[in-house]
């Protein structure tokens, strides 16, 4: 019992650190229609700034000044959201696909940085000793397990409830015009640039931070954990969730998170070791399935902002008074 109660703690661990990435990715596109798929090169910079930043000093690698924590973390949402800015001030003139394009190619270019830059970031043997919150506890993994569920529960609720009252201010309402009708926006005064570019650092920021926690939860990066297979997983939270809602992007992330470690576990019992590299494809089958299923049924995700349909009676009231020329 008390494994399967650990188990649920890292499970919902793991789904929850893939819930920030989604929100960040909410941001970006949900709200500000910036199609990004490029967003395992900024998880991946948030993820070593915060081990170089924190790792004890080893030679032949820069960084190395264990510093506390809190400090990686914020040193991560910094320089992952100074990369985005970067990114946006040279790529959102751009559009569509285009964008994507550009996005993509930012990934392979931190990838490759990262697995080439040995003297930085460890080459593919990857950053170790990174420190763990509660590390004291490892010893009872029922305890470590609800100790880290608890803290990335408590920052997952706080970028929640930030980008929640972000996305019903007057910033979070600006970008959801320059979503639905830009020209209108800019005819208002707005800067179209200028607001894609700060919800581009800010969705980079939390990218960053996602990557960061998920680091320190490990205890151990290296490049092979941020592949094209990261982008996916995460755009299919998205969209399965509900693209625009942010309960939808928890909410999707978890379950598509369900599905992914359950095929997973399936696929293991099912076949022998010597069969399981390729029946690991089921897991893209199987979300591929669930995500065509959903659509068919909620084509704006689970908790995607639906049109409502008026009711009968209440559009044959407005019908009639459209022909009468009187206000109902």
């Amino acid at each position: 019992m008390m494994d399967l109660v650990g188990y649920g703690a890292f499970f919902l661990t793991t789904a929850l650190i893939f819930s920030l990435i989604t929100l960040g990715l909410n941001l970006q596109w949900g709200l500000t229609g910036l199609f990004n798929v490029g967003l395992a090169g900024f998880v991946a910079i948030g993820a070593y700034t915060s081990a170089l930043l924190t790792t004890p000093e080893t030679a032949g690698r820069f960084g190395g000044f264990d510093m506390p924590i809190l400090i990686g973390w914020l040193g991560a949402m910094i320089l992952a959201g100074l990369a985005a800015a970067m990114t946006g001030i040279a790529t959102l003139r751009l559009k569509s696909d285009y964008l994507a394009i550009t996005t993509f190619g930012v990934a392979v270019v931190v990838q490759l940085v990262a697995l080439n830059a040995q003297s930085l970031t460890g080459g593919p043997f990857g950053v170790g000793f990174i420190p763990r919150p509660f590390a004291a506890l490892a010893e009872t993994p029922l305890l470590f397990n609800l100790s880290n569920l608890a803290i990335v529960a408590v920052v997952t609720l706080v970028v929640f409830l930030a980008l929640e009252h972000l996305s019903r201010s007057p910033w979070g309402r600006v970008l959801k015009a320059l979503r639905e009708d830009e020209r209108a926006a800019i005819s208002l005064g707005k800067s179209a640039r200028f607001y894609r570019v700060q919800a581009f650092a800010v969705g980079g920021a939390i990218m960053g931070l996602a990557g960061a926690v998920q680091a320190h939860f490990i205890g151990f990066i290296a490049p092979d954990n941020y592949v094209p297979t990261l982008t996916f997983q995460v755009w299919v939270m998205l969209i399965v969730g509900g693209s625009g809602s942010n309960k939808g992007a928890v909410v999707g992330s978890i379950l598509v998170w369900a599905i992914w470690a359950g095929s997973g576990a399936l696929t293991s019992v099912l076949f022998t070791p010597e069969q399981q590299a390729r029946a690991a494809a089921l897991q893209i089958v199987a979300i591929g399935v669930m995500l065509c299923v959903i659509l068919l049924v909620r084509p704006n995700g689970l908790l995607g902002d639906m049109p409502r349909r008026p009711r009968f009676g209440k559009r044959e009231r407005k019908v009639v008074a459209d022909e009468s020329g009187a206000t109902p």
